[in-house]
């Protein structure tokens, strides 16, 4: 017997380039009652930029219990939600699967359903050229306590290796990794991904300085100590 409970879409969106939305989000954008939206204003523009008018809610790292009840209750009454981050994937380095995890917690029977497309490790990957039949995702380095111990512990990790950072903290990573990795370590840093100035340096850590990394930008980097 169907039950009435409303749905819940994990919805990826662009981590750069509009083009890069499925047709299958679009859809999903369209159809569904609210959007849930790590920040209205970045996905608004999403929205506008394709004609979409469905309505907007707020739900970020720091929503209190009090939404995320409100949430609870729209897919009890058999509301359609889908929730974005400001781009890419959902739940990956995002709260969105904190979220998952209460709402099921709640109610078991309430779908969520992936409508995937881009994530930014994922683009990163593919072209790094590294081995990638393995490898880890370590989100972003903690700002400040436990930052020298996540770049020392690089050294011991086999597989290709991929994680996030800041442009204010770039060039801190780069020179925490020229500290803690062999020269000889190959390494793809991916600066703007899809966006207009989408640079990608390849090299060693032992040729780290002759990159000339622009502390502007979000940033994947990869490492490969594999050959």
């Amino acid at each position: 017997m169907e039950n009435n409970l409303g749905k819940l879409y994990i919805v990826a969106t662009p981590i750069g380039n509009l083009g890069d939305i499925t047709l299958r989000a679009l859809e999903t954008l369209k159809n569904v009652d609210f959007v849930l939206c790590e920040d209205t204003r970045v996905t608004q523009k999403i929205l506008n930029h394709y004609e979409i008018s469905t309505k907007t809610i707020s739900y970020h790292q720091h929503s209190d219990e009090k939404k995320v009840s409100e949430i609870k209750s729209l897919l009890e009454e058999g509301k359609k939600l889908a929730l974005v981050s400001d781009a890419g994937t959902p739940g990956i380095s995002d709260p969105g699967n904190k979220l998952i995890f209460e709402i099921l917690e709640n109610n078991s029977e309430i779908e969520i359903i992936p409508i995937p497309g881009v994530s930014a490790v994922v683009t990163a990957l593919s072209i790094s050229g590294f081995p990638t039949d393995k490898f880890v995702f370590l989100g972003f380095p903690p700002q400040k306590k436990g930052r020298q111990i996540y770049f020392k512990n690089l050294q011991n990790i086999e597989h290709t290796t991929a994680f996030y950072e800041s442009n204010h903290r770039i060039l801190k990573a780069v020179s925490s990794i020229q500290e803690f990795l062999t020269p000889e370590t190959k390494i793809c840093i991916c600066r703007e991904l899809t966006k207009k100035f989408e640079t990608i340096y390849r090299g060693t850590v032992g040729g780290l300085g002759d990159m000339q990394v622009k502390d502007k930008g979000e940033f994947v980097v990869v490492i490969n100590k594999r050959g």
